[in-house]
């Protein structure tokens, strides 16, 4: 899987090969040494086949030169003082390693083969420093062969991942595009084998948040209003031509959309957290109606269905699927033009995952499954006279009364940005009461009805409405007994 390198990094690695380095000077004051310039010299400003050539012939100098070893200090060590000089080098180094992968091998034979790199990645906390940047560039090709060389764990690579992974995190919270998609395509190089994305997905406030952040800003959502989201109101047509939101570039989010789905090859380790703590599936289905291009759309069928297919995953992540809407977008995918075939082949397999699921699924079952992603829509079972007739009692005695209780934690929260929730809710307490008068005590104790008639000062006017019929339900039952 390779992308091409990010413009802002290609842009800066070349103003410095062009930049002049007084070599000699750096002799005379002891930086470097004789051999270190005899060795940087062979490979400096030459064409790439020489260059390949010399260092293949020469592995150990080269891997002392960068690393050090019994020929001498790493350059990268005893230059530590001199900013151009580290720059060069560093930039070099990722040429080396480009022109002569096998280098990168050799680089991990060394005891410490990051030691002299990783200290570069604290050099400053400014965001455009250069030398953190190319630290970084250089890690991501030595750690991503070790990802590819020996999948297993090594606690010397674990822990310099870790510091990587920490230090892209802050790129991926820059306002500068440039900087976050440098930090994206490494991760992406990065999550090669099955522990580098267990460390990634340790790390996920600082590595997996931030993406997240930039998705719902494309998807035009907050985190806190994925309830619209979950309404599933917007066309296919719609949402196309509003397009992606926040100037979120196309080249960015393929990328995020890319180490999100790499990650989704972990599926039964992060499957539940992405939905509770991200709401993946709802916001995945409105990138799928946003979606521009077929490889975006490739990409998002295809992470959904890795989630989808852990079989820890589908109790939980299918119901929200089916609240999102996410049958009803996929049969009108099918209505689309396209000719990728994985891209078919997975609208096929969602499809057919979700046409199983959701025929055995009674409207009960529905109701319970919106209820527990805790955000509500106006589906239509809330407003079905038949439906709170025939499973009132039911939502109120199933699994010991687990329902109200997910309704009272519902009703607990503020939703400032999403009033429709607390609507939503009073309107199904208002249900509970009229077919189930007898058990409303049962709702008193777990403090709906206080929450409700506190609500019924609520600025708007919509919960104002609902909690006020709820009341009313329960003062007509009292007046009756």
């Amino acid at each position: 899987m390779s992308l091409d390198p990010p413009t802002y990094l290609s842009s800066l690695q070349n103003n410095i090969r062009a930049r002049p380095i007084p070599w000699e000077g750096a002799v005379r004051a002891g930086t470097i040494t004789d051999n270190d310039l005899k060795t940087i010299k062979a490979v400096d400003k030459v064409r790439k086949e020489q260059r390949k050539q010399t260092v293949e012939n020469d592995m150990d100098s080269y891997q002392s030169l960068i690393l050090g070893g019994d020929k001498g200090t790493s350059v990268l060590e005893s230059a530590s003082k001199r900013a151009d000089v580290i720059q060069y080098m560093l930039v070099l180094t990722g040429d080396l390693i480009n022109d002569a992968p096998s280098l990168a091998s050799k680089l991990l034979e060394h005891p410490e083969p990051y030691k002299p790199i990783v200290p570069y990645l604290s050099h400053s906390t400014n965001p455009e420093d250069p030398i953190p940047l190319l630290a970084s560039s250089v890690l991501t090709s030595i750690l991503s062969t070790a990802q590819t060389q020996s999948p297993k764990s090594n606690p010397k690579t674990d822990e310099a991942l870790t510091k990587l992974y920490k230090y892209l995190s802050t790129l991926t919270t820059s306002q500068d595009s440039g900087l976050q998609d440098i930090a994206v395509q490494e991760y992406s190089s990065l999550l090669r084998s099955k522990k580098a994305r267990e460390i990634f997905w340790s790390q996920r406030q600082e590595t997996v948040s931030p993406l997240l952040d930039i998705l719902r800003a494309a998807a035009g959502a907050s985190k806190d209003s994925d309830s619209t989201l979950l309404s599933g109101g917007s066309s296919i047509r719609s949402a196309t031509e509003a397009g992606i939101s926040s100037g979120v570039g196309l080249q960015l989010l393929y990328h995020i959309l890319l180490t999100i789905w790499q990650l989704s090859f972990e599926a039964s380790l992060v499957g539940k957290g992405l939905e509770t703590e991200q709401e993946l599936i709802p916001l995945y289905t409105q990138l799928l109606r946003l979606s521009p291009k077929e490889k975006t759309t490739r990409i998002l069928l295809s992470t959904l269905f890795n989630l989808f297919s852990a079989p820890t995953n589908k109790s939980t992540l299918l119901p929200i699927a089916t609240t999102a809407r996410l049958p009803a977008l996929l049969s009108n995918l099918k209505g689309r033009h396209l000719t990728d075939p994985d891209l078919l082949d997975d609208l096929k397999a969602l499809t057919e995952m979700l046409d199983e699921y959701t025929s055995s699924q009674t409207t009960f079952d529905e109701y319970a499954a919106e209820l527990s992603t805790r955000k509500l829509r106006w589906s239509p079972p809330h407003r079905d006279a038949n439906f709170w007739h025939e499973n009132a009692r039911k939502i109120l005695d199933d699994d010991g009364g687990a329902l109200p209780k997910v309704l009272a934690e519902i009703m607990g929260k503020s939703w400032d940005d999403e009033k429709q929730v607390l609507a939503i809710a009073c309107n199904d307490v208002g249900w509970l009461v009229k077919e189930a008068p007898e058990k409303r005590q049962g709702l008193e104790k777990l403090g709906i009805k206080g929450r409700v008639m506190e609500l019924m000062t609520d600025k708007d006017e919509t919960v104002r409405w609902e909690s006020l019929r709820a009341v009313g339900e329960w003062m007509r039952y009292s007046f009756d007994q």
